[in-house]
């Protein structure tokens, strides 16, 4: 029984982190990858496709890296559908008691990981429900750099073995921003769904002010699942309060997201986003194993506060 991996893959969310590993894959500074996969939600910003697209053209192709595409559906249509069965937000509730609560998250487990076990296993020559032979696994590349190391997990499937490259060389996410720009990349997006709850007001200003369709969008949902999502209500599970995108609990197009966080005033050297998220507990976008919205804000978020 051999204890090499059958191939390496690099889970591919086209975020900055990821896009640097593809990178470095690509320039033959880190061994090369067979395969980068990306996880489409079906609500990703434009910015992200075109990134996408690019990085598969400019990058991965002429190294001879394919990039694999898996969906599990749509994360927008299907939590408005009454009759799809849907992997909840993790949306913010304002019960009817008055007390803020949360729903659960499942959607980075269905529409992430959920397809890129399914791909693996496809690759492999296992497709599901297909026994994988014991000492059968690929590695997996994640993006996780040296600020968020705590974040760093192995999978749970004995033929899916994570490394974090990036811990390995040490950099940190201004070293992996530093990097892309260098290669004319600089303008690497967030990768994220365009409505999740976990934005910090910066990047619903940024969606705002620089894509009004994807406002328009982003605010005609967060109306739409103000009860809950659809399957839930079709089938008498209603939601005892009211579902919100934003923090705050507010409808979008109300909510205080032009109030600048604490960490925004005190930002010297990084830029306006970079302040939000750090102060939101959100260093980066949607990771399939490290999805980075477990916390909770402070009340500066909502702009309740002196």
């Amino acid at each position: 029984m051999s204890d090499q991996p059958r191939f390496r893959v690099l889970s591919l969310g086209a975020g900055v982190q990821s896009s640097t590993l593809l990178t470095l894959s690509a320039e033959g500074i880190i061994p090369k990858v067979d395969y980068a996969i990306f996880a489409d939600t079906g609500w990703e910003p434009k910015a992200v496709y075109a990134h996408l697209d690019r990085l598969e053209r400019e990058i991965a192709k002429p190294a001879g890296i394919p990039v694999l595409r898996v969906s599990s559906g749509n994360i927008r249509r299907d939590a408005l559908d009454p009759h799809h069965r849907f992997a909840s937000m993790p949306l913010h509730i304002l019960n009817k008691d008055g007390r803020p609560g949360m729903t659960r998250r499942q959607c980075t487990g269905e529409y992430k990981i959920k397809p890129i076990k399914q791909k693996v296993r496809e690759l492999l020559g296992y497709p599901y429900p297909a026994r994988i032979p014991k000492g059968v696994f690929v590695e997996q590349w994640v993006g996780i750099s040296t600020d968020e190391f705590h974040r760093a997990k192995d999978a749970d499937v004995q033929y899916m073995r994570n490394r974090h490259p990036l811990l390995d060389l040490d950099w940190t996410r201004a070293d992996c921003t530093r990097y892309l720009a260098s290669l004319g990349l600089a303008g690497t997006p967030k990768s994220s769904c365009l409505g999740c709850p976990f934005h910090g007001n910066a990047q619903w200003r940024h969606i705002r002010d620089n894509s009004p369709d994807e406002w328009a969008d982003v605010v005609a949902f967060d109306a739409a699942i103000r009860n809950g999502n659809a399957r839930a209500n079709a089938t008498g599970n209603q939601l005892l309060g009211e579902a919100f995108l934003h923090r705050s609990r507010l409808p979008l197009d109300r909510a205080p997201i032009d109030h600048v966080t604490a960490a925004e005033r005190a930002a010297q050297h990084i830029s306006a986003q970079e302040a939000d998220e750090l102060e939101s507990g959100v260093a980066d976008g949607c990771s399939p194993w490290a999805c980075r919205g477990d916390a909770e804000p402070s009340q500066d978020d909502f702009g309740l506060t002196a």
